[in-house]
């Protein structure tokens, strides 16, 4: 089990195992999906709500999504952290490294070309999980494991989107 641990890399078959637990579990004692996107939005709002006062909380939206920190916003946390962990356990931590081995053959070294196409690429994907109603997780975990039809035909298209953007990124403009 510790070597588990340890791993860089894990299996791909283990890690949807886990995550189809996870899921199963999620529904068995919360009632709910695991989503992550609307905590997102629900941190903007808070942002928001701290900058301009409780107008903001007064939004349409924001009375929808309810401005607080709820499960959902906690689960966003516990990946974050348990990411920073597993790579701090596993050896694989490295401070200073701010562009990948992938990136950085194709597009140099630079950490500000690759900080600013992270920070674009994760508001176009925000803008998007919001338009979609739902993220990977949300449509492509947890609504496919319910068999809705919508977030199947969202995980389809997430692939479509990620494989042509990869194949953009690293063959058309690299």
């Amino acid at each position: 089990m510790m070597t588990l641990l340890t791993d860089v890399g894990w299996s791909p078959y283990a890690v949807g195992i886990g995550i189809g637990v996870l899921s199963w579990l999620s529904f068995l004692i919360s009632g709910k999906p695991l989503a992550t996107s609307t905590s997102f939005a629900q941190t903007g709002g808070m942002i928001e709500r701290m900058i301009i006062g409780k107008k903001a909380s007064q939004r349409p939206y924001y009375k929808k999504i309810k401005l607080n920190i709820n499960w959902q916003w906690m689960l966003v946390l516990g990946v974050v952290t348990g990411s920073f962990l597993s790579a701090i356990i596993s050896g694989d931590f490295k401070t200073g490294q701010w562009v990948p081995y992938v990136w950085a053959s194709a597009f140099g070294d630079g950490a500000l070309l690759r900080v600013i196409v992270a920070i674009f690429g994760g508001i176009i994907l925000g803008f998007g999980a919001r338009f979609a109603g739902g993220c990977t997780s949300g449509h492509g975990i947890s609504g496919t494991l319910q068999l809705a039809v919508s977030s199947w035909i969202s995980a389809i298209f997430f692939f479509i989107g990620g494989i042509l953007t990869a194949h953009l990124i690293f063959y058309v403009i690299a």
